[in-house]
Formats: structure tokens, sequence, C-alpha cells
């Protein structure tokens, strides 16, 4: 039995081309501005861009501070965590553990908004595009839209099941969604093509969440409680060995810092349109799953578009724990920040005590690099007498 499973992991990643989403170099190279070189074997003209022949800008060193507060978070919480925190102005990034290979679980419902997002840019899609749900694009877990399918299906636009997929974090808009883009190979095309690297989205949620439990996705699961009763036939080991063979290569599984330089890119205006980066972010204020995750640490005045993760539980423990956003401070400078737990023990206020933590820390971190006020017994005239006097 163990070794039908090994095989159809092995065939499963076999069939499967890694989606690499992260942070692109931008460069501008324009034809005027361009040097002249010579051939050496034709001395024929050959334009050469100043950017190839400049080094690639270092982003600013991250704030000491938060770095130490990081590390000394994940040092406590005494698990394998993954955090990054991108100043996406600046574009410094914070972190432990950032370019560790974590489950993403539903935050990859982002990058399918992205794909979905990049069609519709390119006029292949459009957001009313009418759609029709019918009872074979049942999911597992979250589906609230699969209680909308009758017995003639169930209408509704592109526009409808991103918000779902998003907002909700719906598993069957969301498989939807990518079976109208050409499935898994046809998201890892289009943000392959955005010279984007770092993540992974390698299966629809429904075939995901069977390989992880050990079992092989048939459509009566996504009726009911079908799937988990399926689940709780199989042996012990043989779940174990899915699970494991899961977490050593996630068919969903991303580096921290990859996705905090996305998510960078995406707030800047580098991955989309103008007006499908104002859907997304405006979808991903609206999220209303894990309101005590990052979201739960925000003081008064900052404000937060992010995308949730959640795996499944086995043996006390939760796999794929994850919440990723973009925070905005006061000032309105914007902060990229992604938390993951690989695997975790704890009980839920720990997790999300710790999530709020690190957006405390990036808070306080922001705090630090305000301009201090003068102080009420400081005028101006002895500002400007010791302005002088420094002249002087």
């Amino acid at each position: 039995m163990m070794g039908f499973l090994q095989r159809l992991w092995a065939q499963t990643h076999g069939q499967r081309r890694p989606l690499i989403v992260g942070l692109a170099l931008l460069v501008t190279a324009t034809g005027a501005s361009g040097l002249v070189a010579v051939n050496q074997t034709t001395d024929a003209p050959v334009l050469q861009s100043i950017a190839d022949t400049m080094p690639a800008r270092t982003p600013p060193q991250a704030p000491e501070a938060l770095q130490a507060k990081l590390e000394g978070l994940a040092q406590g919480f005494a698990e394998p965590v993954g955090i990054a925190v991108t100043e996406v102005e600046r574009g410094w990034t914070a972190g432990v553990d950032a370019e560790g290979f974590y489950p993403q679980q539903s935050v990859s419902k982002l990058w399918v908004a992205i794909a979905v997002l990049r069609a519709v840019d390119a006029g292949r899609m459009t957001l009313d595009q009418p759609t029709v749900l019918t009872q074979e694009d049942r999911s597992v877990f979250s589906q609230p839209v699969a209680y909308k399918i009758g017995q003639t299906g169930f209408a509704t636009p592109i526009s409808d099941l991103l918000r779902r997929a998003i907002v909700e974090s719906d598993n069957a808009a969301n498989d939807k969604l990518m079976r109208e883009l050409g499935g898994a190979d046809a998201v890892t095309q289009a943000l392959t093509e955005m010279q984007l690297s770092g993540i992974v989205v390698g299966a629809y949620e429904r075939d995901l969440q069977s390989l992880i439990a050990g079992l092989t996705w048939r459509p009566e699961y996504g009726i009911g409680w079908n799937f988990q009763a399926a689940r709780e036939q199989l042996p012990n080991d043989w779940r174990d060995q899915a699970l494991a063979n899961y977490l050593a290569d996630p068919l969903d599984g991303a580096q921290p810092a990859a996705i905090t330089r996305t998510l960078a890119q995406l707030r800047r205006g580098e991955l989309l349109s103008a007006n499908s980066t104002n859907v997304l972010l405006g979808l991903m204020n609206e999220v209303r799953t894990g309101p005590r995750r990052l979201k739960g640490g925000l003081p008064v005045g900052w404000a937060i578009a992010h995308k949730t993760g959640t795996g499944q539980d086995w043996r006390g423990h939760s796999i794929g724990i994850n919440d990723v956003g973009l925070l905005t401070a006061p000032d309105g400078r914007v902060f990229a920040v992604a938390v993951m737990m690989r695997r975790t023990h704890k009980a839920v206020p720990e997790r999300l005590a710790f999530m709020q933590a690190v957006t405390r820390a990036v808070a306080e971190s922001w705090e630090a690099d305000q301009p201090r006020p003068l102080r009420a017994d400081v005028s101006v005239a002895s500002v400007r007498q010791a302005a002088t006097a420094a002249g002087n």
C-alpha cells in the first residue's frame, strides 16, 4: 500500500512544473542612452544598454532592532517558522528562515488571482465573463459556493469567483478560476512569464488536499463530509507517509521572502495594470479569514490587506498555518509581511499571539523611525541660534 502512495507522489511531482514567484529585477533600458560597443570579429557596432553595464542596486539594510526582535520571537516560539518583512518603498527585507520553503495552503490563491487578472489585462478574459459551476466543480473543505450549485449548475461571473476565492477563501471558486485559465500549468506559465521566483502552485485545491491526506480525488468527496469519512478509513502509517511526502516537497510551497517581495511589487503596481492592482488589493482589504492573526496585532491607525492559509490537522499538529499581507502605517508607508508555520503543535492562542507579536514588531520599528517632535521648552529661536553657531 505504501509503495502505491510513493509511486503516486512521484508521478504527481513528475508531471508538475514548479511555479516560481518572487521579485524580478526591473531594469529600464533605453536605446537612446545605450552604450555602443564594437564587435571584435566583424567591427559592427553593437548597442549595449547602460543598465547592462551597471551593478544591480543593493537594497538598504533592514533595521537591526527589527531583525533582532524577529529572531527573538522565533526563538521563543521554539518551532520552525518563516518570517519575512519587506519595506515596499525602500526594498529592505528582515526575516527568519525567510528563504526556507513552507506550505502555503490558501495563500496560493493570491497567485491564481494574479494570473487571472493578468489574463484580464491581456484581453483574454473579462471580469464580467460568465461561468457555470456544475456538480463536477465541487472541491473540499471551505467551499460556500458549492451550496449554490443546483441541477442546472450555478452561473456567476469571473469577478464573483475572484471575490469568493480571496475574501472567503472558497476552494471551489479558486479551482474553477484555475480551470478557466487552463489548470495549474497555466498559472505556472503566466507567473513564470512575469519573471518571478520562489513560489509554487502545482495542483487544484481538491487534488492537493487529497494528496496530503493520502487519497486520490473522487467527485463524491466534494459532497458533505465524504472526504473526511474517506480520510478516516486510511491507516495511520499511510497518512503519516502522505503528510511526510507533502512537507518534504510541498506542491504549494513558497519562501516567505519571495512572498513579501512579490507583494511589494504588487503594491508598487509592477505586476498588473492599475485597475487590476486595485481590484486585488481591494479584495485583500475585505478578507474575512484570520481576523486575529496579523490583523489582531495592528495598532490604531494601521490597515491591512492580506490572505491567510490553513492546512489539515493530524496527530495534534496543524499544517500550513499562515498569514501574509500588506501593512499600511498611519503615514502611508507599507510593509509586506509573511508569517508561515510549516507544522505546529502550539495551541491556537499561542499561534495568534506569535503572529500579532510580529505585527507589533513592525509597528514598533516604524515608530522608532519617525522624527521626534521638538520639546515644548525648545523655542524656534533657540533652534535657529544653535544652527547659526554650528555654521560658524
